[in-house]
């Protein structure tokens, strides 16, 4: 079973918050046309705005989608020189419906186009993921265990330093074949 994330690692309500308000108005969308297109609560919404909700990794996926932003952008804060991330640390991502977890590794900067995640999975529930934006293609490099991963229609099985190279605005999978199953993902945005 995958280690869930501490207080300590999961990213603060409050920064969620703030950055799914700033986006939201910079859309100019009301919080009932960002609910509705992605396909939450409006109350849900209201509450991740007020800093008081526990969003999923699928509920975060969604909302980014209807606010057409990378994903990185709900936890962007100023970046040092030299960055390092221990194994273990960062702000953490739970996944709803799979034993699944994402550590955002590296925010796209203003002018790049990437997000790059540390990923980690058990064996049973695969996580399928939503199209995301129009043009994303996901990078995935598997350091341990065994996984599918690629377009749900085609997954391909990898093994330890295999990579693969997926469009991400078609609906894809990842499901672990092995127990402590983990890999380096990019998000490349167009």
């Amino acid at each position: 079973m995958a280690e869930h994330p501490t207080a300590a690692s999961r990213p603060s309500a409050e920064a969620i918050a703030a950055a799914l308000r700033r986006e939201r108005r910079r859309t100019g969308l009301s919080l009932s046309e960002v609910a509705r297109r992605a396909e939450i609560g409006k109350s849900t919404l209201s509450q991740l705005e007020a800093g008081t909700g526990n969003p999923s990794l699928e509920t975060l996926w969604a909302l980014c989608v209807a606010l057409d932003i990378p994903f990185a952008r709900l936890f962007e804060q100023p970046r040092p020189n030299v960055q390092v991330i221990r194994s273990g640390q960062g702000p953490v991502v739970a996944a709803s419906q799979a034993d699944y977890q994402a550590t955002l590794l590296a925010a796209c900067p203003p002018g790049a186009r990437r997000d790059v995640f540390s990923i980690r999975a058990e064996p049973g529930s695969q996580r399928t993921s939503a199209p995301h934006m129009p043009g994303v293609v996901e990078h995935l490099v598997l350091c341990a265990g065994s996984a599918l991963a690629g377009p749900e229609e085609e997954p391909v099985q990898l093994a330890p330093g295999d990579y693969i190279a997926y469009p991400g605005d078609v609906t894809h999978i990842f499901r672990a074949l092995e127990s402590g199953t983990w890999g380096v993902l990019v998000s490349e945005h167009v």
